[in-house]
Formats: C-alpha cells, sequence, structure tokens
C-alpha cells in the first residue's frame, strides 16, 4: 500500500515516530508521502525522507499556516523543492472553514504563488480545500500546465468530472467511512480507479471503527475496504491499483 499523505512530523508522534515509520512494512505500507504545512515542517518532511527509505516529501505552505508569507519563505520552498525525495509542492489550497484563518484573498494570493512554483519545477501539487470548492476549482483553472491531487475530496461529482478530465487525482482517506460522507459513495464509484489515490492525513482523520484513536498508515485498509465495496473490486484491487498511481503521480520508480 502507498499513504500518499500523512503527516509523520506531527507532535502527536514525537514518542513513538521511529517505531510507528520502521514498522509500516510489516503492515504492508510501502510507501509513504508527507506534505509539509509550513517552511520549518516541509523540511522536517524533508529530514524524515532522508531517514527513512520509504518516506518521500513534498514542501509547502498550507492555507491555515499562511499568515504573513512572503517571498522569503516562497524561496526557500523552492530550494526544498529541489530536494532529491521531495516530489510534489503542498500541501496548499484554501481553507474557509475556520474564521481565524487568513484573509480569503491572502490564501488565493499564496495558492497561486505556490501553484507558479510547481509550474516552474514540473512538479505536481497537493491541495487542500475545505469550503472552498468554487475558488480551488478556479484557480487551478488557471494553471492548465499544472497537475495535482486534490486530497480528502470533498467536492461534488461534477467538480470530480472536472477535475478528472483536467488529469486530476482524487484522494480518499478515513472521512469516507465517516456517517456524514454523503457525496463520498457516488465519487467515489464513478472515479475512474486509475485517478484513485488512497491516504490517511495522519494523525488526523481515522476511519470507523476506530475513530477517535491517532491515525496512522496502517489503517489504510479500511479506505481500501470502503472503496473496493463501492466499486465492486477486491480491497487487494485497490490497494493495487492505487499504489501504482501514486508512483505514477509522485514519479517514484
Amino acid at each position: 500500500m502507498f499513504d500518499s499523505h500523512a503527516h509523520y512530523d506531527d507532535e502527536a508522534f514525537d514518542e513513538d515516530r521511529d517505531q510507528v515509520l520502521s514498522g509500516l512494512a510489516g503492515r504492508g505500507v510501502t510507501h509513504v508521502v508527507n506534505p509539509g504545512c509550513t517552511v520549518s515542517s516541509s523540511r522536517a518532511a524533508a529530514a524524515l525522507a532522508e531517514r527513512y527509505g520509504h518516506v518521500y516529501a513534498a514542501a509547502g505552505i498550507h492555507p491555515e499556516n499562511c499568515a504573513g508569507a512572503g517571498e522569503e519563505d516562497f524561496e526557500q520552498i523552492r530550494a526544498l523543492l529541489r530536494h532529491p525525495k521531495v516530489v510534489a509542492v503542498g500541501e496548499i489550497g484554501l481553507d474557509y472553514y475556520w474564521k481565524e484563518n487568513p484573509p480569503r484573498e491572502f490564501q488565493r494570493q499564496v495558492f497561486r504563488r505556490q501553484l507558479a512554483l510547481a509550474e516552474e519545477a514540473g512538479l505536481p501539487v497537493i491541495v487542500h480545500d475545505r469550503d472552498a470548492h468554487g475558488d480551488a476549482l478556479a484557480i487551478v483553472r488557471e494553471f492548465p500546465r499544472v497537475r495535482g491531487v486534490f486530497h480528502c475530496y470533498s467536492g461534488s461529482l461534477e467538480d470530480a468530472r472536472e477535475l478528472v478530465k483536467a488529469g486530476w487525482y482524487l484522494g480518499f482517506n478515513g472521512a469516507i467511512t465517516f456517517q456524514n460522507a454523503r457525496k463520498a459513495p457516488e465519487v467515489v464509484t464513478w472515479a475512474p480507479l486509475e485517478r484513485i489515490l488512497i491516504e490517511t492525513d495522519c494523525p488526523y482523520l481515522t476511519p470507523v471503527p476506530f475513530r477517535g484513536r491517532r491515525n496512522d498508515s496502517g489503517y489504510l485498509p479500511y479506505v481500501a475496504e470502503k472503496i473496493a465495496g463501492w466499486k465492486g473490486l477486491t480491497v487487494e484491487a485497490v490497494e493495487e491499483a492505487t499504489t501504482r498511481n501514486a508512483k505514477k503521480f509522485y514519479g517514484i520508480e
């Protein structure tokens, strides 16, 4: 299995990070991509990728953390994108859910700036989109040469069709196992298997029946199982296909 989006630099793993990461192979997890959310966490993600052969990193500034971001920050992200194990720009995007987040117009500026960095570097992007579907889709349309994944996809079937047609991927995690995941069954059932990535977003969004515990990549089978049920496939077929997809998406042999 390939966990296409996990945050092992998070403080939730401070006490047992090495134990968890070293034990993933024994739980069937062969690859992990750890996106950054700030310049410092992007550096931490790159450091983890240097230490563990099965871990890769992405570098970016998350919309919740973008207050005050300026050219010096973008230059540091640009430098990290040259790291041999940094395989994407992320986690970037828009978050309109929290009122205390940076102003929406500033979020949009930072999002555009990082999409431009991705275009320059020739790397895919990992997009965070929470309650900002219209603006997020409009902005990625401005960068037709950039491809990426909408992680933790929660948009409509109509938006999913547009993204897939444009060459984008859809990422699904434990949130699709929640009772309030109303759009997920329709979107997942329709989505071409070759455009689906699975992820944990750990330590967050632990799937049912373990919701409330700290998440990690070992819970990926519960995401694959939900997708398999909706698409009439075996869990193994979903795990194999999404691993193949993620390797292609991130350019990992």
